[in-house]
């Protein structure tokens, strides 16, 4: 993949990115101007308590996309004028929202790089107004592009090397699906079936045909001829509209031995995954790929690894997250000033909370501690010095410095990160049965 996301110029679907945020944080920035508060220099970090049931370790995704939206978050004259008409906020904030840009830093887990509980995985530092507005399109972006890349990620450690085919369009909200399709090129996969995720950020797309295709031709034979001879013989035709063992021979009749693949989308997958093998192999056609389709899975992935399969496509269970589409992140200012003074010194601040939703305060960095191989073996997260063994291990890097973008990245650079990042992890990451986090987060 040449082209990446930025030199793409990315279209922006709204006027702005202003709205994607929830009405207590307009509201609250009206309080904060009025008390004094809304120009105290704020801390606020993203992170997750807790990983989803049975999953290893998270996968950082959407970073890139949410440095587009801090780009764009601008409130126009159409989106004043509605919250002046919804009586949203008064006057004098709507006066300080018409020259809203962000204007501080962000810091962050390089996008591809994989966190655990606690994990720090994006800092925003600025003022509290300021910050506070983008809890909700951050969050947004975040919960749900590292929810389907570690998704993504699952499946194609369980491919073991195998292409993956993104094809979940059709399961989602369209918009949501371009942003799955990314979010599942950062995990692993391969090619989307999505052209507008192709046309935005450049990821490969492929497709030949449906079962709608066979079946508006009088004959599966005229529908796979009309098929080679519009796409030629290296295409991949399906078939399990009728009978697979006559479908597979047709194929290869029509198309000859140099037939590109031959798509499965039903059935007990892996016994006609070799039948048709064995069918292909007997018939000459020893190079043709067999693809399967059909709600997999993870687990149905791995069931498949002793099957003669060449490629996946998923599809529902890929961009619902394979059953946990979001991944709980939360947005909490950890440290602000006592004043409005640039030089007033930060204060750590952290919600006390009976259960499970208290949280740690502080600015707080981040370092992956690893054995004598290289391989992880502790989160280290910590609001003090960085003890010197950590110095060269720490995760966060900057994004964002004084509202100016400094680190965007192609697809291609964040997807081996991310391959990079799960291949220094124990071995145990890759087990699919349920367990804890791999690595524990320790605090210092």
């Amino acid at each position: 993949m040449n082209s990446g996301e930025h030199e793409l110029g990315l279209p922006v679907d709204v006027p702005s990115t202003a709205l994607f945020t929830d009405h207590y944080e307009l509201t609250m920035l009206q309080g904060a101007l009025r008390s004094g508060t809304a120009h105290r220099r704020s801390v606020f970090e993203v992170f997750t308590r807790r990983l989803p049931e049975g999953r290893r370790y998270g996968v950082v995704a959407g970073t890139g996309r949410v440095l587009d939206a801090v780009e764009n978050f601008r409130f126009d004259e159409g989106v004043l004028a509605f919250l002046r008409e919804r009586g949203v906020v008064d006057g004098p904030t709507l006066e300080w929202l018409a020259s809203y840009r962000f204007s501080g830093d962000v810091w962050g887990y390089p996008e591809g790089e994989t966190y655990f509980p606690g994990s720090p995985v994006l800092r925003v530092e600025g003022s509290f107004a300021e910050c506070v507005l983008l809890e909700t399109v951050i969050l947004s972006i975040l919960n749900h592009d590292s929810a389907i890349a570690a998704a993504a990620s699952r499946m194609a450690s369980a491919a073991g090397g195998r292409p993956l085919i993104e094809m979940g369009a059709r399961r989602t909200h369209e918009l949501a699906a371009v942003a799955a399709s990314r979010a599942a090129y950062v995990g692993g996969f391969t090619t989307t079936s999505d052209l507008a995720a192709g046309f935005r950020y450049g990821i490969p797309t492929v497709g030949t045909s449906a079962h709608a295709f066979t079946l508006v031709h009088d004959s599966e034979r005229d529908a796979f001829r009309a098929q080679v001879d519009s796409l030629g013989r290296g295409t991949t035709l399906l078939v399990d509209t009728y009978d697979v063992g006559e479908a597979v021979r047709l194929a290869v009749e029509i198309a000859g031995p140099e037939l590109g693949a031959v798509r499965i989308d039903s059935g007990d997958l892996l016994l006609v995954a070799h039948r048709v093998r064995q069918q292909l192999d007997e018939l000459g056609a020893t190079a043709t790929k067999i693809v399967v389709t059909s709600d997999l899975d993870e687990y149905a992935i791995a069931s498949l690894a002793a099957a003669p399969v060449d490629a996946y496509g998923v599809g529902t269970q890929l961009v619902t997250g394979s059953g946990h589409p979001t991944s709980a992140m939360v947005y909490k200012l950890v440290a602000r000033a006592r004043s409005a003074d640039p030089g007033a010194p930060l204060e750590p601040v952290a919600k006390k909370s009976l259960g499970a939703k208290s949280s740690a305060g502080g600015r707080k960095w981040a370092a992956r501690r690893v054995d004598a191989e290289g391989i992880a073996e502790a989160e280290v997260v910590g609001t003090g010095p960085v003890p010197a063994d950590l110095a060269d291990r720490l995760l966060q890097v900057q994004l964002i410095k004084g509202g100016q973008v400094l680190a965007r990245e192609s697809l291609d650079t964040v997807r081996d990160r991310h391959a990079a990042a799960r291949a220094r992890l124990p071995l145990s990451a890759t087990q699919l049965s349920r367990g804890d986090a791999v690595i524990p987060t320790e605090y210092v």
